[in-house]
């Protein structure tokens, strides 16, 4: 009878070491729930991490207030007309946004992509992808119009609170035909938390 329960208790042992083994390979190679996320490895602390991250954003990445003004049209806009008047977002990712000081039922908000071409100089590439004119119903919504190609070369300042360039506007009827060609500079500082109201005026 003692033979009998030892060799019982013997087996019991090895099906539930077995079955115990199983469950941590089954557990380490098919549950989504145990994998290793890279942040298990990772050491230091919580601010030092923030820190590398913020250390390692480009300095044009953030929010400025931009204008643009007209310069060299000899068939357009005489020299200091302003063209517009906007707050734009830089993005980490090479993206940013605008809000143009077009009323909004006209379309306010347009895209762009930008890329660094130099230690301080930047390309930006803005598409405001269909609008109205306002110059038509400055009162309502206006006709409506196509695409609008804007370029940008800017040059970061060295203390990073403020940039300078020129910029090239083309504009299109719905059918890609260009209704207007301005050429000027462009001027920003940038936003920041302390940033008033009056400030942007």
């Amino acid at each position: 009878m003692r033979a009998i329960s030892k060799w019982f208790h013997a087996g019991l042992g090895l099906v539930l070491t077995g079955a115990f083994l199983t469950a941590m390979a089954g557990a380490q190679c098919g549950s989504p729930a145990v994998k290793f996320q890279k942040q298990a490895w990772r050491v230091g602390t919580t601010a030092t991490l923030l820190t590398q991250t913020a250390d390692d954003l480009d300095p044009i990445v953030g929010m400025w207030h931009v204008t643009f003004t007209a310069q060299g049209n000899s068939d357009g806009p005489p020299d200091g007309t302003p063209i517009d008047n906007a707050l734009v977002v830089w993005h980490s990712d090479g993206t940013e946004i605008m809000n143009s000081a077009r009323p909004a039922q006209d379309g306010n908000f347009c895209l762009g992509v930008w890329q660094k071409v130099g230690k301080t100089r930047y390309k930006v590439n803005h598409i405001p992808w269909a609008s109205n004119d306002t110059t038509n119903a400055p009162a309502g919504i206006g006709n409506p119009m196509g695409p609008t190609r804007i370029t940008e070369t800017i040059t970061l300042s060295a203390d990073g609170n403020s940039y300078t360039g020129t910029f090239t506007l083309k504009a299109t009827d719905p059918t890609g035909k260009t209704v207007a060609h301005i050429v000027g500079v462009v001027s920003a500082t940038r936003v920041t938390v302390n940033t008033t109201i009056n400030d942007l005026l």
